[in-house]
């Protein structure tokens, strides 16, 4: 059986996902399909991704892709999270991640429908509001959810979850009708109202953005071409993360794995990992290299087993206490520190206390902090999810 070693993983990652400065990627559509999705959870870690991954490719450059093209599509899928697809890659996740995310929200709204008082029954209030987004949305103008609540009284409705608590209060209902439309690929989020840094969404049809409604996959087709992309951008990978990349059960991904013939190597740590069957001969190491990866970069966020570029003594610096990765610094394959803007927008590299880090480590990464200061040109950019590090508080 093939060994792959974490010091070959880590030079596969590189390679692959564009972090070497020698295999950077000439546009946005080349980084997504490189990285297989970018999550978009906070709007800006789509550009700064790209940016990390690619020379020349402007903020400008993303949002055309994305807005124009529309060779990008902002779709909700695995685990619950928005992510920016390649358009050839919507049918897979449609019919599988995505239709997951769909059925579990749809069951979700309609139970607190009920509970919250807006409708005796909550699945035939959840239909009547639904198909009057879609009406509404078929003239062909984008709407934002605000405009779609004041305009649709069907949207009409409030919960009050977790009161007592920071995060809790009352809350619309319609925003979370237009997420289930959206996972089921019945709209999609069209222009963005904002800057590139911001996430401020209005919604459409997705047969009017594309042209054309996508043909969902059955769930096991779809499953094994998400799993195909998976492994040819992450792999080996063990069974476990491909289930937690995916957010599905456990036979859901064994089953995904068999469909595309995987072929299981061993892995340090007496793991077993999993390769696509052309995928199991040695990359060789790229030399050295440094990467600034944003909030929930697709490189960091990849697999649920992260000890081979991550010291665990390091989690608790560079993870929020839901499992969300900050800001990052990569040197040679693994994570040393973060980094965050000053005041006037330099962005400044943060390493923990008595992390090693060699002064030629230190150099390539400060390089890497005068090239992303001069990309963002002043913009700062601001994190729903931060990190110690990236906070700066006081560190032992």
């Amino acid at each position: 059986m093939r060994h792959i070693t974490d010091t070959e993983r880590r030079s596969r990652l590189s390679r692959r996902h564009a972090l070497h400065p020698d295999h950077r990627l000439d546009d946005a559509v080349a980084v997504a399909r490189a990285m297989t999705v970018l999550h978009a959870t906070e709007a800006a870690t789509v550009h700064l991704a790209v940016h990390a991954r690619a020379d020349g490719v402007s903020p400008a450059d993303v949002d055309r892709a994305m807005y124009e093209d529309r060779t990008l599509v902002k779709q909700l899928a695995m685990r619950r999270t928005l992510f920016v697809f390649p358009r050839d890659l919507l049918p897979a996740t449609l019919g599988s991640a995505s239709a997951r995310v769909a059925a579990e929200q749809r069951r979700l709204v309609a139970r607190d429908v009920e509970r919250h008082g807006v409708a005796e029954d909550g699945q035939a209030w959840l239909d009547a509001a639904a198909a009057a987004v879609v009406a509404r949305l078929a003239g062909g103008e984008p709407l934002t959810a605000r405009q779609l609540r004041e305009q649709l009284p069907e949207l009409a409705g409030t919960v009050t979850v977790d009161t007592g608590k920071k995060y809790g209060g009352t809350f619309q209902v319609a925003p979370r009708v237009l997420t289930m439309l959206g996972a089921e690929g019945w709209i999609v989020r069209g222009p963005n109202a904002g800057h590139w840094r911001l996430g401020r969404p209005s919604w459409t049809l997705m047969s009017s953005w594309l042209g054309q409604q996508p043909e969902p996959l059955t769930a096991d087709d779809g499953y094994a071409e998400l799993v195909r992309r998976w492994l040819r951008t992450f792999g080996p990978g063990t069974v476990e993360d491909v289930q937690w990349w995916l957010g599905s059960t456990k036979s859901a991904a064994r089953a995904a794995l068999a469909a595309v013939a995987a072929v299981e190597v061993s892995l340090d740590g007496g793991v077993p990992g999993w390769v696509l069957p052309d995928d199991v001969d040695p990359v060789e190491p790229p030399g050295a290299w440094a990467a600034l990866l944003p909030t929930l970069d697709p490189t960091t966020m990849g697999w649920k087993g992260r000890d081979f570029y991550l010291d665990p003594a390091d989690v608790p610096y560079l993870f929020d206490t839901n499992g969300n990765g900050g800001n990052t610094a990569w040197w040679n394959g693994r994570v040393v520190g973060a980094w965050a803007q000053a005041a006037d927008g330099e962005v400044r590299v943060i390493t923990r206390p008595g992390a090693a880090l060699p002064a030629e480590g230190r150099a390539a990464l400060d390089a890497e902090a005068a090239r992303l200061t001069d990309w963002l040109a002043g913009v700062r950019i601001t994190n729903v999810y931060s990190s110690q590090l990236m906070k700066q508080a006081p560190l032992p």
